[in-house]
């Protein structure tokens, strides 16, 4: 066998192998959430169900007011409101403030980046007592604007960190063409350099919206009711203190999911790209 076939047939079978590890927990949620209540808690566990319940998909989307569902239909929309609101402050500040670590020369420029860093690599925990403190006077606790805030703290510095790098794959050379022509600095970023960082914003959105989708901590802590939780946190809530329905659970978390798998499915390719672009200078 040659050489070169061997190492494709071992290429190949990692990339099972992998594949394997990481769908199989989220094939047995699916499996879980039709699977009726007495089977899951039986013993021994029966992998494949005699029968396939689909209620709790009903009571997710058909529940009543004071039901399960109708809680997750309102997390549903609260992450969504989260999730789009945080991308989008996070990117129109990352956008210009990578654009200014990447192109401008200041003082302490690498620094004030690293520091930017340092905060993205403290525990949340660490910081859940300020930010409460902050939320709390300044009436935002509960509310899906204090956890667009929140978020954003988070989110802004994994923005900065993808496209600062990013930005300085792009040859200057081009701005300084348009610059030529009458362009503004401004008027350069908008129609020279976004578009040719067109793979690393769609990065940078991709995983944004990830971070601000399955954000827990701060859903956790900061918000109470209805009018602010979030998918995560309903989730966790299914569970009863004397009893817990896992295929609720499952269910909810399948379709938890659907979007973030949707969207990576659609931008996958300019996820890869960018990533790998704005991995290579800093």
């Amino acid at each position: 066998m040659k050489r070169t076939t061997r190492n494709s047939i071992l290429i190949h079978l990692a990339a099972l192998v992998v594949a394997v590890v990481i769908l199989l927990p989220f094939g047995w949620m699916v499996i879980a959430s039709v699977t009726p209540q007495r089977i899951l808690i039986s013993t021994p566990l029966q992998w494949i169900p005699d029968t396939l319940d689909w209620s709790r998909y009903e009571l997710i989307f058909r529940g009543g007011a004071e039901s399960v569902g109708a809680t997750f239909r309102a997390a549903l929309a609260n992450t969504t409101i989260v999730a789009v609101g945080t991308v989008a402050v996070s990117m129109v500040v990352g956008i210009l403030g990578a654009y200014a670590f990447a192109r401008l020369r200041f003082r302490f420029r690498q620094a004030v980046l690293i520091l930017f860093l340092a905060t993205y690599m403290l525990p949340q925990i660490a910081l859940l007592i300020p930010l409460y403190l902050i939320l709390n006077s300044l009436g935002l606790l509960d509310s899906v604007v204090g956890l667009i805030i929140v978020d954003c703290s988070l989110v802004v510095p994994f923005v900065l960190w993808i496209l600062s790098n990013y930005f300085l794959t792009i040859p200057e050379e081009l701005e300084e063409a348009a610059r030529i022509d009458g362009a503004s600095r401004l008027g350069a970023l908008f129609r020279v350099v976004l578009p040719a960082a067109r793979p690393g914003i769609f990065a940078a959105i991709m995983f944004a919206f990830l971070l601000a989708w399955d954000e827990f901590m701060y859903a956790l802590i900061f918000t109470s009711s209805n009018a602010a939780k979030t998918l995560p946190v309903a989730i966790s809530e299914f569970a009863g203190r004397y009893t817990t329905d896992f295929g609720l659970v499952a269910a909810g978390g399948i379709l938890a999911a659907l979007p973030p798998i949707i969207v990576a499915l659609i931008f996958q390719r300019y996820v890869v790209s960018g990533m790998a672009a704005g991995a290579v200078k800093g």
